[in-house]
């Protein structure tokens, strides 16, 4: 049982539920504890071995006990609060037309630099200096511009990946 209901219809967790968030936490911490073994005497095969574990075994085993001890319901319960951020932080369905404009333009710039990049980059001056920083807000602009373009567009975008999928042009308005 993972929580305990109170009076009133609200749920608060019990010790199986925080507990399992425990393990949950130290699993997502664990890679912390590397300096602190690659710091002692051990053996280097030891260290290695245990290096290792704690990068990619001992997190899953950390995550699969504390959904074991949290069970069913205290798992739903952590999944649906993740999934409730995220859906908060979603874009919204209908954007206007000057936001739409605008996220197309950060949408494209990034894409048109990439591709004529290559053949003008020795053209702009401090370029190769500068080249890391460059990518990385060309890169953040196309994923800022998902969300300034809406949701209507992710649909177009997903449209893409899809055989049989159909867009509908809607008709002009005659001014």
């Amino acid at each position: 049982m993972a929580e305990k209901k109170p009076t009133g219809g609200q749920t608060r967790p019990g010790w199986r539920f925080c507990g399992g968030i425990m393990l949950f936490v130290l699993g997502l911490l664990s890679p912390l504890f590397i300096p602190l073994v690659t710091a002692t005497a051990l053996p280097t095969g030891w260290k290695t071995a245990l290096s290792g574990l704690l990068m990619l075994g001992i997190p899953e085993l950390l995550w699969v006990a504390a959904a074991a001890i949290m069970g069913k319901a205290g798992f739903n319960h952590i999944k649906g609060k993740f999934w409730g951020f995220f859906k908060k932080m979603a874009p919204s369905d209908e954007v206007s037309l000057a936001r739409y404009r605008v996220g197309l333009v950060m949408f494209l710039l990034p894409i048109l630099f990439g591709w004529v990049g290559p053949y003008l980059l020795q053209r702009i001056p401090g370029y190769e200096n500068y080249r890391f920083a460059a990518n990385l807000i060309g890169d953040l602009l196309l994923l800022s511009s998902l969300f300034v373009l809406g949701g209507d567009f992710w649909d177009k975008l997903r449209g893409l990946f899809i055989h049989r999928a159909k867009i509908k042009i809607p008709a002009r308005d005659p001014k």
